[in-house]
């Protein structure tokens, strides 16, 4: 009789060109051996070079997709992406809670706050980002902010290593237990510096800056692939460093797609 996998779920919205969202979540979880379920926050109009426009889904379709995971099929480990309004936002963390996922419980909770767009525009109003600092960093296990999104949720601008600790300490203020300040952006350095930690020990992952221009969906690849090994059992840092590995080589793997920004391609885990 076939094993059942572990399993994972992404609240988060959908991407019609596939690179990003639940898109990306499901493609990782499936490359790292994990039953992917979806609680589906919005469809976005998107391709290669941008989103066009994106339409909520109904608060109480939104907590009743969680709730019929969790209840039947059970959740290992879950994730958050594109939670679109602050609505959303607080009904999420009151059904986690319902549901027994999040920091305090035995199934993990990685918070990836999509708050900011590739260029680093806001993609959420004041109100749904104070709803992330306050509904959803006091019930993650790990919260995975790229520097974009860092500036708009603390206000600090990250140029180097003294002000990535600054905040991250910042960060864990708002209540997570681990926070992962990811340096993919800080574009002057050499390095892809990424800050791990919970206030007391700290962890500097190290990666080569590859050169290319498709990384669309790596944030939510980064995400779920620390999803994916907290549902299979691994501790935090051991999660992180396995999913910083991962991306590198999705990374290095990217393939160019449409006209503007090609996807990260977790394809290369099916060739080994």
């Amino acid at each position: 009789m076939t094993e059942t996998p572990r399993t994972a779920l992404t609240i988060a919205g959908s991407d019609s060109g596939g690179g990003a969202g639940v898109q990306a979540d499901l493609r990782t979880f499936f490359a790292h051996g994990v039953h992917g379920l979806v609680a589906l926050t919005a469809v976005t109009v998107q391709n290669s070079l941008g989103v066009q426009g994106f339409t909520e889904i109904p608060v109480d379709v939104v907590t009743a997709q969680i709730k019929a995971v969790a209840g039947d099929m059970g959740v290992n480990a879950a994730k958050t992406g594109m939670l679109a309004t602050a609505d959303i936002i607080e009904a999420v963390a009151k059904t986690l809670d319902e549901v027994h996922i999040g920091r305090d419980t035995d199934t993990p909770f990685v918070v990836d706050p999509v708050a900011a767009s590739m260029t680093g525009h806001a993609l959420l109003r004041e109100e749904a980002l104070e709803a992330i600092r306050t509904e959803l960093f006091p019930r993650a296990t790990l919260i995975t902010p790229n520097l974009d999104e860092v500036r708009l949720l603390t206000g600090i601008t990250v140029t180097g290593a003294q002000t990535q600790r600054a905040a991250a300490g910042a960060l864990l203020e708002f209540g997570s237990r681990w926070v992962l300040v990811k340096g993919g952006h800080l574009y002057e350095a050499e390095d892809c510096v990424d800050l791990l930690t919970d206030g007391t020990d700290v962890l500097e992952l190290s990666g080569v800056r590859i050169d290319t221009d498709n990384t669309h969906g790596g944030g939510d690849t980064m995400a779920s692939a620390i999803t994916s090994s907290l549902a299979k059992g691994a501790d935090v840092p051991t999660a992180v460093t396995e999913a910083k590995q991962f991306i590198a080589r999705c990374v290095a793997e990217a393939y160019p797609l449409g006209a503007g920004v090609g996807p990260v391609s977790p394809f290369w885990r099916l060739a080994d």
